[in-house]
């Protein structure tokens, strides 16, 4: 089996399809796949192009090199990073919030003055 041939097997267990939900949809026989996941069958560029379709990928995507384990480390790492953002965000959103309450009661104070000012005779 190839690496292509092991990537879209992989790819393909991923979705839980088994062979002839893939065949269907690309319009061809359950051996025909077969033969394109063990690698017999060399693929030209537009199966290639269906296959990539089918799995939400771009042929450069589907031909790269990269192991799931790689694309599962970037995967996590990127799910990691994901989450230091939204912390991120919501230690902004918070400080945002902060900064209005305080601008308000700034302004609530400033406003307080300027009426005891108003009221009081100099």
């Amino acid at each position: 089996m190839n690496s292509l041939g092991k990537k879209i097997k992989l790819l393909r267990h991923q979705k839980g399809w088994n062979q002839a939900d893939i065949a269907k949809r690309l319009n061809i026989s359950i051996p025909a796949f077969s033969k394109i996941e063990t690698g017999i069958t060399d693929l030209n560029l537009s199966r290639l192009n269906q296959i990539s379709k089918l799995f939400n990928l771009t042929v450069v995507q589907l031909l790269s090199d990269s192991d799931a384990g790689d694309d599962k480390e970037r995967g996590d790492e990127v799910n990691a990073i994901t989450q230091k953002l939204q912390q991120r965000d919501d230690e902004v959103i918070k400080l945002q919030k902060k900064v209005i309450e305080l601008y308000e009661q700034l302004y609530k104070d400033t406003s307080l003055k300027i009426l005891n000012q108003k009221v009081t005779p100099n």
